[in-house]
């Protein structure tokens, strides 16, 4: 099942382990359950601390329990093959279990530990998943420093059965106690705030007790990165407010046109981003939602940031940086369906359709490589864009037309998402010359139709906003107020690109340096 290199790199890591860990497979006699047996005994025979045995009786086959030798009421549960983006999450697995301490602060290891459950927690992942890891290691993270937690973590395409009769048409899915507990990704402080009553009036309290920053950045995506970085190289003192590090490239695939880099991953360069950032003295805030923005002319001082828990963090420069995000259709049946044959990730969800037809809307690049990757897993694909012509890049187009299970519509405009009360069942777009209105007979839909800014909490605030929502800047990022500068795709800028969004943030942190350095500081920062 491994490779040399994975063999190889295993090994070293298991070399960490402190304390004996047992894995205990449930198997059948399907292939699957060879290959499991295969990598279980390949696993144990690296390290004399990994035991491994096949007399499990979980009804789930094949699967296997993770756990510690010395504490066996605390334990992770794979279910199917851990491969491909997971294979880390199983190396962290056996770590965890073994003693080997997880990269986070005690604070969240004492809040897990505090948790009074019981929580069952069963999650549904695809190996192509590249959101899917994030939780697969929080609720592993969270089961196996607490007895009163379990997490089951389930490969898809490996119980396909069981993924149709409980409806999880999107990855990854999280029930928790039998019921649908979340969609999405989810990171370890974002479940601790879902399962902990008192997490988010905890964490507005800690916020509250921030001193002023030189530059508070909002938004934690490459130009907000990037803008951290410069200004704390200049010595200022520096803080990232942001909903989670990385933005939306977390949710990006393949990245091949960063300069320099001919091919990355999204959450990879995300994790880049954030080791670069802990280089500094960078105060780096997480799940800290803007609500509002009360600039430094009403209340004297500094501009303030409201947060959506309550807190308010201050700015004696602020470069706004909050992103986009995917732009919704807006018709029918697109709400009510969502994650019910309704998806924006064709790498998550793609495997979910396997065999099956679906719809890909949008002819740009985003939607033309949706419709290459789908076409390769699904029955069929029908693309269809709003405009006379597709829009992506000549070299995207030839290879879409090149695949047979592909259909083009142009110059349809979709209308409607239908489906049967439980999930979709086809689509209806009108003919923009004719007229005319048609229905597709389909079980998904894919949309890729472009991105809206994240700007909605600034619209009281007295920043000047372009008519669809962006952020008004000018050459030097510089917003109409005093002070206040933006960056990458909440602006005006065109070109919505992560190595353009990093440029921005840097033109913005050297014109928030210029700024300050040519206006006096509030009385109280001079005198602190």
């Amino acid at each position: 099942m491994l490779d040399a290199n994975m063999t190889q790199q295993l090994k070293q890591y298991l070399g960490n382990l402190r304390e004996p860990v047992e894995l205990v497979a449930s198997l059948g006699d399907d292939a699957k359950s060879g290959q499991t047996r295969e990598l279980l005994e390949e696993i144990a025979a690296l390290s004399d601390k990994v035991s491994a045995s096949f007399d499990g009786d979980d009804e789930r086959k094949p699967s296997f329990v993770i756990r510690r030798a010395s504490d066996a009421d605390k334990w992770v549960r794979f279910a199917g093959l851990p491969m491909g983006h997971e294979f880390t999450s199983l190396v962290l697995a056996l770590l965890w279990a073994g003693g080997h301490p997880p990269k986070v602060e005690a604070e969240v290891l004492d809040q897990i530990a505090a948790l009074d459950g019981p929580f069952d927690f069963e999650m549904y992942f695809s190996l192509s998943c590249h959101n899917c890891p994030d939780v697969v290691q929080a609720l592993t993270l969270l089961a196996l420093n607490n007895p009163r937690i379990t997490a089951t973590l389930i490969e898809g395409g490996s119980f396909q059965q069981e993924v149709e009769t409980r409806g999880v048409m999107a990855v990854p899915a999280t029930f928790l106690n039998g019921a649908m507990f979340a969609s999405g990704k989810l990171s370890v402080e974002e479940l601790l705030q879902k399962l902990d009553s008192n997490a988010t009036a905890r964490a507005a309290a800690r916020l509250a007790e921030k001193e002023p920053f030189e530059v508070l950045v909002v938004g934690g995506g490459p130009a907000g990165a990037a803008a951290s970085i410069y200004t704390a190289r200049k010595g200022f003192a520096t803080g990232i407010a942001a909903e989670r590090f990385g933005g939306q490239v977390l949710d990006t695939m393949g990245i091949e046109n960063f300069i320099s880099v001919p091919y990355t991953e999204g959450p990879k360069l995300a994790a880049q981003l954030e080791n670069h950032v802990k280089e500094y003295d960078i105060d780096v805030m997480n799940l800290a939602v803007a609500k509002r923005l009360v600039p430094a002319s009403e209340v004297g001082g500094y501009h303030q940031i409201e947060l959506e828990n309550g807190a308010v963090l201050k700015g004696r420069s602020l470069i706004l940086s909050t992103g986009a995000r995917w732009r919704n259709l807006g018709v029918p049946g697109e709400f009510e369906y969502r994650n019910r044959g309704v998806a924006y990730c064709p790498h998550c969800d793609g495997p979910l359709f396997k065999g099956k037809r679906v719809a890909v809307i949008g002819g740009g690049n985003s939607g033309v490589e949706a419709a290459i990757d789908l076409a390769g897993i699904v029955g069929h694909v029908t693309l269809i864009e709003f405009d006379h012509q597709l829009r992506a890049d000549e070299v995207l187009q030839k290879k879409l037309r090149s695949m047979p299970n592909v259909d083009i519509i142009v110059s349809a405009q979709t209308t409607e998402i239908t489906g049967d009360g439980e999930r979709v069942s086809g689509l209806v777009y009108k003919d923009r010359a004719s007229g005319a209105e048609h229905q597709v007979l389909l079980e998904g839909v894919f949309v890729q139709i472009g991105l809206v800014p994240n700007t909605e909490w600034l619209k009281d605030s007295g920043i000047a906003l372009s008519k669809i929502g962006e952020i008004e800047i000018d050459h030097k990022a510089a917003t109409n107020l005093p002070g206040v500068f933006a960056a990458g795709d909440c602006t005006t800028v065109p070109y919505k690109q992560i190595v353009i969004a990093m440029g921005e943030g840097s033109k913005a942190a050297l014109s928030a340096f210029d700024y300050l350095i040519r206006n006096p500081a509030p009385a109280e920062m001079e005198t602190a």
